[in-house]
């Protein structure tokens, strides 16, 4: 009989239910709601469904994140910068640099919502809290793109804040559609949102494969750094204009990049026990993203409303707020509010120009960081 309870009570103690604190089940219950958003609200299902169960799993059996454990193989991926590069082949060999070729000045767009980035690195060293490579890699969650602020914090040597800033960074592009609308409305009138932007000129598939390899010439001669990710970002590209290797093109934006996804959602959501997630800290970091994300939103559609004036109302304002590199989310949610005013007006194509210029953006600001504290 002894026996007997003892093994029961071997069993008993083993339960997850024997060890969990009170912040394991908030990260717990933070998890559920986020796999909710994302399975009965459809807020970008292929991000936050891995990032919720990575949050889920190492909130109920932590060592899966210590040396030995299946996700701390994984993160090894993502602070060697590894899973970020092969993230941005992936988005490369997927994306259409067309409206961004034929009307340039999208890039003005994507520049201006890079203020959210800068704008959120003074905050962040003025709270006194964090030093200057540390604000440096919490300021890039404001481009809403979570491969770039992994890569600069591992770049930068933060990896002890990398997990807040990727989630912040991951969860905000997924929620994008929540955040940016309210920020939209506020900065334009009615008449400014049914604007109707003519038809993008056809552009050739020479100036399509040209565009890569120019950018990347020009991106990495200047900055060296961002090599990695300009130059993936482009290879991807290619693959994809050159036209003559389909099955490169094939693998790198649906087999690997999905694969890459699974490791790397995991893995970033995995970076959330209580112990690590639930600090002073780690609020302030996520309050400042937030914050980033809001200015960046709100300088693309300021700058987009110059634009209009300056053009005597051929831009449509709305288009500024795809500056940020959430792609494509940011340039859905300019063509859902356009639509919402005008059912007819088609924004999409036009919002796409900013967009892949903001992903453009994030990499150069993320270059001109690592310059400036001569990270090689």
């Amino acid at each position: 009989m002894e026996a007997i309870i003892q093994t029961l009570e071997n069993l008993a103690d083993q339960t997850a239910f024997m060890s969990l604190s009170l912040g394991n089940y908030v990260m717990i219950a933070v998890a559920l709601f986020f796999l909710y958003l994302a399975i009965k609200k459809d807020y970008e299902p292929l991000l936050l469904v891995p990032i919720s169960f990575g949050m889920l799993l190492v909130n109920m059996y932590p060592p899966i994140m210590e040396e030995g454990g299946l996700l701390h193989y994984f993160y090894l991926l993502d602070e060697w910068s590894i899973a970020p590069s092969l993230i941005f082949l992936g988005v490369g060999a997927m994306t259409d640099f067309g409206p961004l070729i034929a009307n340039p000045i999208s890039f003005l767009l994507g520049a201006a919502a890079q203020f959210g980035i800068y704008a959120a690195y003074m905050l962040a060293v003025g709270t006194g809290i964090f030093n200057q490579k540390e604000a440096a890699a919490i300021s890039i969650i404001g481009g809403a793109d979570g491969p770039t602020s992994i890569f600069l914090a591992g770049k930068l040597g933060q990896t002890h804040i990398l997990g807040p800033i990727a989630v912040a960074a991951y969860c905000y592009m997924s929620l994008v559609p929540i955040i940016q609308p309210p920020v939209m409305k506020l900065l334009t009138t009615k008449k400014e949102r049914r604007i109707k932007m003519k038809q993008l000129r056809s552009v050739s598939k020479t100036e399509k494969i040209l565009f890569p390899i120019i950018v990347t010439l020009v991106v990495v001669m200047l900055l060296p750094t961002v090599a990695p990710l300009v130059g993936m970002l482009m290879l991807g590209n290619l693959f994809k204009e050159s036209g003559v290797v389909r099955q490169l093109t094939e693998t790198s934006a649906n087999a690997l990049m999905y694969i890459v996804v699974i490791f790397l959602g995991t893995s970033v959501g995995a970076t959330t026990s209580a112990e690590a997630f639930l600090k002073f800290d780690t609020i302030v970091i996520v309050v400042l993203g937030l914050a980033a994300f809001v200015v960046g939103t709100a300088s693309g559609v300021l700058i987009g409303k110059l634009m209009c004036w300056i053009s005597k109302g051929k831009i449509n304002p709305l288009i500024g707020s795809a500056g940020v590199s959430a792609v494509p989310m940011a340039a859905r949610v300019s063509q859902k509010v356009g639509a919402e005013e005008d059912p007819s007006n088609f924004l999409l194509m036009h919002a796409m120009g900013p967009n892949v210029a903001g992903v453009i953006g994030t990499a150069v600001a993320a270059g001109v960081f690592m310059a400036i504290f001569g990270v090689k």
